[in-house]
């Protein structure tokens, strides 16, 4: 197994990789797209890698496009992380919950039968209904 540190920016997304043993493997870069994340996995071959990428902008699609190519993804807390690869790991990753797209946006809508009133309240009574 592989264990990956991955750090995203706007650019690039750099890769650290490290062996069971604890040995680096490979550091090096990609573009932060479909077709990037596509070639790192292409690139490494059937081989078995857990990573770990620091919640922010585009983490959720990073770990969604490499879930679907067989990856194991961990989303940690950005301000917990320091050195990603090896927490990995040492199985350490203080890993946060991203939600699925479906659910942010079903949750920013009202409960079913609730009427929001100006006060932001839900409310079912006949007086705060609009």
């Amino acid at each position: 197994m592989l264990h990956a540190g991955l750090d995203l920016s706007r650019r690039r997304l750099d890769v650290c990789l490290i062996s069971d043993e604890g040995e680096v493997v490979g550091e090096f870069a990609v573009p932060p797209d479909a077709d990037g994340l596509r070639g790192l996995a292409r690139r490494l071959g059937p081989v078995e890698v857990r990573c770990v990428i620091e919640s922010m902008t585009g983490a959720r699609f990073v770990h969604d496009t490499l879930e679907q190519l067989g990856w194991d993804v961990l989303i940690a807390d950005a301000q917990k992380v320091k050195g990603l690869a090896p927490l990995s790991y040492r199985d350490l990753v203080p890993e946060i919950w991203v939600p699925d797209p479906r659910v942010r946006r079903s949750a920013s809508l009202p409960a079913f039968g609730c009427t929001w009133s100006s006060t932001s309240r839900c409310s079912n009574t006949e007086s705060t209904r609009r």
